[in-house]
């Protein structure tokens, strides 16, 4: 069927009411289309609304043209024709009612049957109303109104649900790019501080790194001229000797000389003075070295290295901060790591400073002084290392500090968390720590701490397959076994 939006025999200008009102403002306007192939009862209908204010009358005599038609005008109600002789009526209503443009459109039959029969048959295809021909005026103008009425109050409602669809999308869609923007602000606040605190730790590589530099070339001649300081000692003693030998009876001004400078205490004692000189020059390039290792400026990719070299360094840095505390090393027997050097002494600086910073808190918090070494109650940190059964290399640093409350112990590695006075602490340290172990490693790093009972800290490393199975220990002192530092 031909549905063409070209309506056969319709005009606006000849049909509409030449006497339609303009709308008054407390009347809703109606927009009525009436469809029917008999232009007498389109005549009649017209003269019926005529005087109707706000009533826009609408002609179409082809029922093919029909839907087109209210596609075009856009009515609020329909008054179509019950029997026409192109199209059934019933069936042009379930054309109206397949159309999404007109199928919320209310559609009032007229007919000259009133039988109750076919008055169900157009209900159940779809029609809002049925009306006889001619129908009373009063009865057709309310008619009208009343399904116009609820047709603008439907499209109300749906305009109305499509705004609170379209605003609670909207209000989604917000609510996610605002997601994401914060999401996009806490990682560039959070990337802006590591990275600041990177810096620091760079700054703090190359001073170290300096000042071992500027530090080993003296300490190098020192420690160079030592030993022939010490033979040529060992000569001039050996000479005096011999000339004390040969000569024992010196004239009264040698004597004197001797008794003055006591030539057989200085003779014993200059040789003990170079073997403390030479053990504290020894002491220095130690330092030198440890610092070298801590900076580690030369060693940004992955290396195989001793991991208790990497811990005696910072302890090394760490040396003003552990003044009055016992820390006790019980390191076992750890094969070399596959690992980013660097990268661990961070962690095991950020660690160990929590720890102390906690030992000292708990001391100001008692309105103490820290005890002394060697006291009962003195501060203390233990490291113990050994490897497990699954070739992982475990370091466990335990401080006998306050604790940690349950409540903040699970959120101590989220970044910008923190228990410090503000300017103290950045948050970022435990973060960045646990970043560098778990993420970077392959690693665990784990906190288990009761209030009042102290804090453990757990680090767990995979050795790696480019460390081999050899078996490093200590290079300073005994190898598992127990080692007191001293600040």
């Amino acid at each position: 069927m031909d549905l063409s939006l070209d309506p056969v025999n319709f005009s606006t200008a000849e049909v509409q009411s030449p006497n339609c009102q303009t709308p008054t403002a407390n009347l809703a306007p109606v927009k009525v289309l009436l469809v029917d192939d008999q232009p007498i009862v389109a005549e009649s209908i017209r003269r019926l609304l005529v005087n109707e204010a706000n009533i826009e009358f609408y002609y179409c005599n082809n029922a093919q043209q029909a839907i087109p038609t209210a596609v075009e005008i856009k009515p609020t109600v329909i008054l179509q024709d019950l029997v026409m002789p192109e199209v059934d009526g019933l069936m042009l209503v379930k054309f109206f009612r397949a159309n999404p443009a007109t199928r919320a459109i209310p559609v009032i039959i007229l007919s000259n049957q009133g039988e109750s029969m076919v008055k169900a048959e157009a209900f159940a295809v779809g029609a809002n109303d049925y009306l006889v021909k001619i129908p009373d005026p009063i009865e057709l103008v309310a008619r009208l109104r009343y399904h116009s009425t609820a047709y603008s109050n439907l499209l109300k409602r749906n305009e109305a649900e499509q705004t609170l669809i379209y605003n609670q999308e909207l209000e989604r869609r917000v609510a996610e790019r605002t997601a994401e923007l914060q999401s996009a602000l806490e990682s560039l606040k959070q990337t802006q501080t590591k990275l600041i605190q990177e810096e620091k730790m760079a700054s703090l590589g190359q001073l170290v790194a300096g000042v071992a530099h500027e530090i080993n070339n003296p300490i190098n001649f020192i420690y160079g001229n030592l030993l022939p300081a010490q033979q040529y000692a060992k000569d001039l003693l050996h000479l005096i000797a011999l000339y004390r030998q040969e000569y024992s009876n010196p004239t009264d001004l040698i004597q004197d000389e001797i008794d003055s400078i006591d030539l057989d205490f200085l003779t014993e004692d200059f040789t003990d003075l170079l073997g403390s000189m030479q053990n504290g020059a020894q002491r220095i390039y130690e330092i030198v070295m440890s610092l070298r290792n801590f900076s580690r400026l030369d060693e940004a990719e992955r290396k195989i290295v001793d991991l208790h070299t990497g811990i005696d360094s910072t302890l090394l840095v760490l040396g003003s901060k552990l003044k009055l505390i016992n820390v006790v090393k019980d390191y076992g027997h750890c094969p070399p790591l596959d690992c980013f050097p660097g990268q661990l002494n961070q962690v095991f600086m950020h660690i160990l400073g929590n720890a102390a910073d906690a030992l000292k808190d708990q001391a100001n918090a008692r309105k103490q002084p820290v005890e002394p070494k060697n006291s009962s109650h003195q501060p203390a940190i233990h490291i113990h290392t050994h490897t497990t059964a699954q070739n992982q290399i475990q370091v466990r640093i335990t401080d006998n500090g306050p604790g940690i409350a349950d409540t903040i112990r699970d959120r101590i590695f989220d970044p910008f968390f923190t228990t410090k006075p503000v300017g103290k602490g950045t948050g970022l340290g435990l973060s960045i720590s646990y970043q560098i172990v778990v993420e970077r490693h392959g690693g665990t790093l784990d906190c288990k701490s009761m209030p009042g009972q102290g804090t453990t800290f757990l680090i767990t490393l995979p050795v790696g397959k480019s460390s081999g199975d050899a078996s490093c220990q200590l290079k300073h002192g005994l190898a598992g076994g127990q080692q007191e530092l001293s600040g």
